[in-house]
């Protein structure tokens, strides 16, 4: 189901469409279609998704293509398997948590920069 996945926080676009082995404006399309695959954004406004976006994107690509789903077919089947979770474990505010690893993300990026223009 998944490839060799790299331990990173984030991934760029470029490196999500390698790992999943689609074209970048196939994962832009399923962000407008797929409500629960919002990755967030670099200053720079680059998308920076998470693991958690990866293993999405992967049931995704399953659903479309493995099982035959049309899109809405998918995007119902996302849905009642996130309300199942939700109603067995809800989650606690997972927000804070990923916009803090996006600031941490972004000022290791700034000192890096730093780091090699020294």
């Amino acid at each position: 189901m998944t490839a060799d996945i790299p331990d990173k926080l984030f991934f760029k676009i470029g490196e999500v469409a390698k790992i999943v082995s689609l074209r970048p404006s196939v994962l832009r399309f399923w962000e407008a279609e797929f409500e629960a695959l919002k990755p967030g954004k670099s200053r720079a406004g680059q998308r920076l998704y998470t693991k958690k976006e990866l293993a999405l994107i992967f049931e995704i690509k399953n659903l479309l293509y493995a099982e035959k789903l049309t899109i809405e077919g998918a995007r119902k089947k996302i849905g009642k398997r996130r309300k199942r979770s939700e109603a067995i474990a809800p989650e606690v505010e997972p927000a804070p948590d990923e916009e803090l690893r996006r600031i941490i993300y972004e000022v290791r990026k700034g000192l890096v920069a730093i780091r090699n223009s020294l």
